[in-house]
């Protein structure tokens, strides 16, 4: 165990599988206390006692929340909040895909609570903790898919002709919008956010989609990174001094990447905002 993050204490959340758990993983080799967030105990419970044997690193601990649930999230903030007094780290990772629309708990579309909303409203509740902590990193994982989305206010919740790529790019492209307001709005606060782009990485992501996901998965493993491999650049942004203080920026294998230009646009970014207060109950 190295002590690059020591008396740091990081959260990540999706962190039972995939870049998640390869995220925790390596923060925790680096030495600091890792929050894993999951939300099946038993896998929660596997990869916590994983990751103190393979990194040796007894500061390993989970909390356990559905992240489509609005009150889940709000638990898991206070759940948390109860027990540190710090956050330095906060990595939002959970995600999915959905290949039929469905609807989370709170009746709002799944890949749109999931993938967007989930951020937005754990951020919002952990913020104070972060700047109490500063100077603090807030990490987003998106996806180069945001460059050919458009966020449809008239159709945000895709009741009408609904894709599952067309929710995901939009969902992803909701979190470059809300990375670059939120930095703005940070502005001399020593927190910073960024937002990523991990690649396309062997993840179990899509597994709930039955057969197609079966169908392409053997494939999708020869061309893909691994999860390891994929989590590098939520490392990098996490953990390395090179990026202390930097924020606003989207970065693809380590570096600040350009985007769409419809990320650069502070009105929509603004719109969704608001949007997103009202859909959190902010």
């Amino acid at each position: 165990m190295e002590s690059h993050m020591k008396d740091k204490i990081c959260m990540v959340t999706g962190a039972t599988s995939g870049i998640g758990l390869a995220t925790a993983q390596a923060l925790a080799q680096q030495g600091a206390t890792v929050i894993v967030v999951g939300r099946n105990p038993e896998k929660a419970t596997t990869t916590v006692a994983r990751i103190r044997q393979e990194t040796g690193n007894p500061l390993v601990k989970f909390m356990l929340a559905d992240l489509s649930v609005q009150a889940e999230i709000r638990r898991l903030a206070r759940e948390f909040q109860s027990r540190y007094s710090r956050l330095d780290v906060l990595v939002n990772n959970a995600g999915g895909f959905f290949l039929k629309r469905q609807l989370s708990a709170d009746g709002i579309e799944m890949t749109l609570a999931l993938n967007y909303l989930n951020f937005f409203l754990l951020t919002h509740l952990l913020l104070d903790t972060l700047k109490a902590s500063a100077p603090a990193r807030i990490v987003n994982v998106s996806s180069a898919v945001h460059k050919n989305a458009r966020i449809d206010f008239e159709n945000l919740q895709r009741e009408r002709k609904y894709s599952g790529i067309g929710a995901y790019g939009q969902s992803k492209l909701a979190v470059v919008l809300f990375t670059y307001e939120l930095a703005r709005r940070l502005e001399g606060t020593q927190v910073t956010v960024n937002a990523l782009h991990p690649g396309l990485v062997a993840t179990n992501i899509a597994a709930n989609n039955g057969w197609l996901f079966k169908l392409f998965t053997p494939l999708g493993r020869f061309i893909a990174l691994s999860p390891k491999e994929g989590a590098q650049t939520s490392i990098y942004l996490a953990s390395s001094p090179e990026v202390a203080g930097v924020t606003g920026k989207y970065f693809d294998k380590n570096k600040a990447a350009p985007l769409a230009a419809t990320s650069y646009d502070q009105a929509i970014a603004q719109r969704l905002w608001e949007i997103s207060i009202e859909m959190t109950g902010l």
